[in-house]
């Protein structure tokens, strides 16, 4: 029945829209219900946090705070694996991946199950954020609208990336920062047909948000300042500290990730890293869940709601320790959202890169305003400003960042510090690493993402499909007169040497036998292993077009043989390469 509908509406569809206008109205939809999940995520995770720690009292620590996360992670273990049957991963890498190797396709079951298993994992305190599962739900609402409407890989993807800006959007009450981010994290390119529908579902994922639970921003901040010129090499130093703090929290994250992958039983890793990020957060609870409201506070310059309800509430009044506590919660803020998410969490390092940020810029000011360094600085602007440098450096986002923070706390004064700030830290970061934490995730998988449009194309070309095979064979014992029949059958001027296991052993080109290959007597007694060399490189049925290209350049051959584990499968050629490159990339344009 409901195939029927389906069938008849696309009829419909078909006589009456163009495929351009009507992926306009889905951008639309996809805006509105990927709004929706946002509002179901942030309502439920903020009512059970409210739910569990509102009555702790501020003075004294809470034992409940060491096993509250590691039920959370645990509940979100049971609830994936056996529920919703996805658990554990990165949300963005994830779509990075199906964007750029399975044709923009995200299984269905990541258009809820996300929204389920992060309100578990951060209700009950995982130091983690809900903009990635809000990215993934609202990607897999795209991908899956588009497949349902039977439209191609290419629509299919900007229809993801409307669901990541309408997500974006509505967690964050930010249009311009979703349509941004959507663009400059998700979509690899972007022009004015898929532009347009990015900023209806920006817009409209915004406006579901707003209408349902009202226009409350994430940051409480009123700009009371404007920019100082004079402030100018505060921030430059601001930028580079950023940018070493990004480099810090992405090599942090990597490592205590990879210490739990050694752990093979997923029990064992969800009560050690569980009870470890209970630890973290019994003595530095502002790290508790998503740290938002520790950053508003720290906006309005009170540093002391960072010792509520820790085992320190003493020291509350001692400036001192609150610089160092501040520093300790810089180095293990990081730590804490990989244990939440390596120990079988779920929800992204969105969050905790802005919490780290906006820590950063607290006591970089408090501890130059307080020690009298130079001049007075705006603890207020600096900490948002160091938001968006951690940001940037980070995400490799700069211009989300910038957007983001300017657009989320009303500081457009600020968009000077802004730009420079995150450049400085972008530029930081790449010196000690140039890819993103994303990309690095993927990297620690074995997957690999095409950075560039040729990259994609090229992703696209299978090895076995472009292989030759027409090149003849010869056993490296033949004579130099079987080859000379060989030269006579072939249009090839290149002959693989293969023994009868399959095995190739070199390669003979013409240029090889030209002056001897008319030579009568040597031709009766020379054997082809004596002419034979080895070809300038192989290639192996499993690598990537990327590989085979860089081993084209480096070697300067046309043709390359390719071997699986030594025996001889045929040749490629860099003309068929480029045959099959111009194939695709006519289909795509096509597309």
């Amino acid at each position: 029945m409901a195939k029927d509908i389906i069938t008849r509406f696309l009829i419909w569809r078909l006589k009456h829209l163009s495929t351009k206008n009507f992926v306009l109205i889905l951008s639309g939809v996809i805006g509105i219900l990927t709004g929706l999940a946002a509002v179901i995520l942030k309502v439920s995770v903020h009512g059970i946090q409210h739910w569990l720690i509102e009555g702790f009292q501020i003075e004294y620590a809470n034992f409940f705070f060491i096993l509250y996360p590691l039920v959370g992670i645990f509940l979100t273990y049971v609830v994936g694996k056996y529920i919703v049957n996805d658990y554990g991963g990165h949300g963005i890498p994830e779509i990075l991946y199906n964007i750029s190797k399975k044709k923009s396709v995200i299984p269905k079951v990541k258009m809820y199950s996300r929204v389920i298993t992060s309100c578990l994992t951060v209700g009950l305190g995982g130091s983690v954020g809900l903009e990635a599962p809000i990215v993934v739900t609202g990607s897999a609402i795209g991908s899956n609208s588009g497949s349902l409407m039977h439209l191609n890989s290419k629509k299919r993807n900007i229809l993801i990336g409307c669901g990541a800006a309408g997500g974006i959007s509505a967690i964050f009450g930010s249009p311009i920062g979703g349509v941004i981010f959507a663009i400059e994290v998700i979509l690899m390119e972007v022009n004015v047909g898929s532009f347009i529908p990015l900023l209806i579902a920006s817009v409209l994922g915004s406006l579901t948000s707003m209408i349902l639970i009202g226009n409350d921003p994430l940051f409480h901040f009123n700009l009371s300042g404007e920019f100082i010129a004079a402030h100018t090499p505060f921030y430059i130093f601001l930028g580079v500290i950023t940018g070493l703090i990004s480099v810090y929290f992405i090599k942090a994250v990597l490592k205590t990730e990879k210490m739990l992958d050694r752990l093979t039983n997923p029990w064992l890793k969800i009560l050690y890293g569980g009870a470890l990020l209970g630890l973290i957060i019994f003595f530095f609870p502002s790290i508790y869940g998503e740290g938002y409201s520790t950053l508003n506070s720290l906006i309005q310059g009170d540093p002391n709601v960072l010792l509520n309800r820790s085992p320190f509430f003493s020291e509350i009044n001692n400036s001192y320790f609150i610089l160092l506590y501040l520093l300790f919660i810089i180095f293990a803020k990081p730590i804490a959202a990989a244990l939440t998410i390596g120990s079988g969490g779920s929800g992204g390092i969105f969050a905790p890169s802005l919490f780290v940020g906006g820590i950063t810029g607290f006591l970089y000011a408090y501890a130059n305003n307080f020690l009298g360094i130079y001049i007075p600085i705006p603890v207020a602007h600096f900490t948002l400003v160091a938001m968006c440098g951690v940001m940037s450096g980070v995400q490799h986002a700069p211009l989300s960042a910038i957007f983001l923070i300017a657009e989320v706390t009303g500081g457009y004064e600020l968009f000077v510090p802004l730009m420079l700030v995150s450049a400085i830290s972008l530029a930081t970061t790449n010196y000690f690493d140039k890819n993103s934490l994303y990309k690095n995730q993927l990297i620690e998988q074995g997957k690999h993402i095409p950075e560039t449009k040729d990259e994609e194309v090229l992703g696209l070309i299978d090895i076995r499909r472009i292989m030759e095979k027409d090149l003849l064979p010869i056993h490296p014992d033949a004579l130099l007169k079987d080859l000379c029949g060989l030269v006579k059958l072939s249009n090839r001027n290149v002959f693989p040497v293969v023994d009868e296991k399959g095995t190739l052993n070199g390669i003979i080109t013409l240029d090889d036998i030209r002056d001897i290959m008319f030579d009568k007597e040597k031709q009766e007694i020379v054997q082809i292993r004596q002419l034979m060399h080895s070809p300038p490189d192989t290639i192996q049925p499993s690598e990537s077009m990327r590989e085979v290209m860089d081993k084209f350049e480096k070697s300067g051959a046309w043709n390359l043989p390719v071997v699986d584990n030594g025996r001889y499968l045929g040749f490629i050629s860099k003309s068929r390469i480029f045959n099959a490159y111009r194939t695709r990339l006519i289909r795509q344009q096509r597309e």
